[in-house]
């Protein structure tokens, strides 16, 4: 049999060629292009007043922003020599117990709902948990504010069962407030997390479980040694999004939450951005703020993205 001759290889179409052939995908891409540079790329091109002197002078945005004074990294090394620390500080506290409260109990919470027979249950449960995330932030803050009041809930049940013997001001003690928020923060994401975390359990194979069933195995010997591999990379995922996300610690929580006898604790990098940008005036000075956080999210996002490549052989990074 005499060898078969290879098809000749279909010439390669320009890039112009290909794009003719797609002009009408192009098209209706075009909408939301338009919309994404508008919304989302021309508004930065306010961060230049973070290496400026910006004053609004009536001249317009663009005209004020060219005719300020440059000055380089001096907004920075101001942040760096004030209040710096203290805001990491709080900043850093705040996140870390965020994190602490709001990435396990999803988890949690998704394998107890998987192992619950009963679907009423199941549902009620869900939606319960789920119920706060829609919760404005200006009545869960009203929440807590009643709830950890002097003469609220918390206090009459802690005297009762004879935790302390006089009410606690709760919102006058700094360190306090960092717990507070924490709970709070966890408190508001728990359901909507833990849904996502119930669609990955729920496309792992009922083979798996039945295998296991035959083995013998025990209901927690099935969470550790078939759940828990299989939510491995959703965990990852969500673990990169949120090591990111740790200098986000929110705005609003501590904006309605906390007060000036405790401002040492309560003011993060937003709040202090805000109050220093847009209540004093000093725009240059919140823009650099702003810059500097986001900046350390992204180049948390991209070493934890490195590490989980590095030590994961399931590549479960997130890019």
């Amino acid at each position: 049999m005499k060898n078969a001759v290879p098809a000749a290889a279909k010439p390669k179409k320009s890039v112009k060629e290909r794009f003719w052939e797609q002009r009408y995908l192009f098209l209706l891409l075009l909408p939301s292009l338009v919309w994404v540079i508008l919304i989302c790329y021309a508004p930065m091109t306010g961060l230049y007043m973070a290496f400026i002197n910006y004053t609004p002078k009536g001249n317009g945005y663009f005209a004020d922003l060219a005719s300020s004074q440059f000055v380089a990294f001096d907004w920075f090394q101001y942040f760096f020599s004030t209040d710096f620390l203290i805001i990491m500080r709080n900043t850093l506290a705040t996140s870390l117990l965020t994190l602490l409260f709001s990435f396990p109990l999803p988890i949690i919470l998704a394998i107890c709902l998987n192992e619950v027979k009963s679907a009423g249950m199941k549902k009620f449960v869900q939606t319960a948990s789920y119920l706060p995330y829609f919760i404005s932030w200006v009545i869960a803050a009203n929440i807590f504010i009643t709830f950890l009041s002097a003469d609220g809930v918390i206090n009459h049940l802690l005297m009762a069962i004879g935790l302390t013997d006089e009410q606690i001001l709760f919102f006058q003690k700094g360190p306090y407030f960092w717990w507070i928020i924490a709970i709070a923060n966890a408190w508001k994401v728990l359901g909507y997390n833990a849904i996502i975390y119930l669609a990955a359990v729920s496309g792992i194979s009922q083979d798996m479980y039945e295998a296991a069933d035959v083995d013998g195995a025990t209901r927690v010997q099935k969470i550790w040694y078939i759940t828990l591999p299989a939510l491995k990379p959703t965990i990852m995922v969500l673990l990169i999004l949120a090591i990111g996300g740790v200098l986000n610690t929110g705005f609003e929580q501590q904006l309605l939450m906390a007060n000036d006898s405790i401002l040492n604790y309560s003011d993060v990098l937003d709040t202090y951005a805000y109050r220093y940008g847009l209540k004093n005036g000093m725009y240059s000075y919140g823009t650099a703020v702003g810059l500097f956080k986001s900046v350390v999210s992204f180049i948390l996002v991209m070493g934890a993205n490195s590490l989980s490549k590095k030590f994961d052989d399931d590549n479960t990074a997130l890019f």
